[in-house]
């Protein structure tokens, strides 16, 4: 029988043009993860790492700045690997951190470092995503400067349109609206000061006891004080996400499931949750992981009861949870329902196979060309 797979650490890329945000947007995230360890990789262009300092500050060993040029000019994915390496190594055989933030350089092409991650040979980590920031008040400016913008935003999975209170709502619906032109699919949020809720982008994990393990909230609790004395700041601080929760205790159809995932529906950005194929693979469920257009299935035994009774009374279900911006819930959830199964009377065995297409072994590097770029 085989194990469970293990926990993969997401590996997520924060990208975007020099003044867009993009080191607000992480100090948000490492002061607001939710009991969340945060590993960051800053990567500065210049001798001088005045991005991570400001990240780092008190912080100490959880991140490591790149201070000797632009990590996308490597010629290879050895030396991200290195920090990878730095930053997922086990302790006891517990992971130290939960998620990895690559913060690119205001002038690092993303496409790279997305390649570079999904071609790491690191078994402990995944995709976690392409989050590009835009600065609302320049992105005309920048356009004009960069037309390369257009690209990034085509490729990335979350749009993050910030500094929105630097414009009247009028221009700020003007630009969401360019943006969504050009990011297609993606999701695509507007926000204040970088501020974000940590659940769009990974697990925000509950506070739990970890003796010698401080998440990053632990070190800023006097953030809170500071928010509060600033009267209502607070309030409008987190741009909203939308969320679906599936269950079902009919079996999902594997070619119907994959028909569901491949046509990425608008504003999706995050799946997660574990499927049960029934019939076509009765020994395992499937956990997913669903980041923008990257899929990955992890098979898996069922859990079972300490006894035998405990055993037939363990419940198959599928059960999903869909994370986005702007999606159509009743219209996903009736998508999902239509993807339930008809087995076992009529099982095809050649339906897993597009399933099986997204499997990957642990220790074996991501194929770059099951993410199209």
């Amino acid at each position: 029988m085989s194990k469970a797979s293990p926990q993969q650490i997401p590996v997520v890329v924060l990208a975007g043009f020099l003044g867009s945000g993009k080191t607000t947007l992480l100090n948000h995230l490492l002061h607001r993860s939710g009991g969340t360890r945060i590993g960051a990789i800053v990567n500065d262009f210049g001798s001088i790492e005045i991005d991570a300092m400001a990240v780092a500050g008190q912080l100490g060993d959880s991140t490591v700045s790149l201070g000797n040029g632009c990590l996308c000019c490597a010629v290879d994915a050895s030396e991200l690997d290195v920090y990878l390496d730095k930053l997922t190594r086990p302790v006891d055989d517990v992971h130290a951190i939960d998620v990895i933030v690559i913060e690119a350089s205001g002038i690092a092409e993303p496409q790279e470092l997305v390649r570079m991650v999904l071609a790491s040979e690191n078994p402990r980590i995944v995709y976690g995503g392409l989050i590009e920031v835009v600065d609302t008040a320049e992105y005309d400016a920048t356009r004009e400067k960069h037309p390369e913008v257009d690209r990034h935003l085509a490729i990335a999975d979350l749009v993050v349109v910030n500094k929105g209170d630097r414009v009247p709502s009028q221009e700020r619906e003007r630009v969401l609206a360019a943006v969504r032109a050009s990011a297609g699919r993606a999701a695509v949020v507007s926000a204040t000061y970088g501020r974000i809720d940590p659940e769009l982008l990974f697990d925000c994990r509950p506070s739990e006891e970890r003796v010698g393990q401080l998440s990053f909230d632990d070190l800023h609790r006097h953030d809170d004080e500071h928010e509060k004395q600033d009267g209502d700041h607070a309030a409008h601080l987190h741009a909203a996400y939308d969320t679906v929760a599936f269950t079902s205790d009919v079996p999902m159809d594997p070619r119907r499931l994959i028909a569901f995932l491949d046509s990425g529906p608008d504003g999706l950005y995050r799946i997660k949750g574990y499927v049960d194929f029934g019939a076509y693979d009765t020994g395992n469920r499937y956990a997913v992981h669903a980041v923008g257009r990257f899929l990955r299935f992890y098979p898996e035994p069922w859990p079972t009861g300490d006894d035998q009774e405990q055993q037939e009374r363990q419940e198959r279900l599928t059960q999903l949870v869909l994370i986005g911006s702007g999606i159509d819930t009743p219209d996903l959830t009736e998508r999902l329902n239509a993807a339930k199964s008809d087995a076992p009377h009529t099982v095809d065995e050649r339906g897993m196979w597009g399933v099986l297409r997204y499997v990957q072994e642990k220790g074996e590097a991501e194929e770059v060309a099951d993410y199209v770029l």
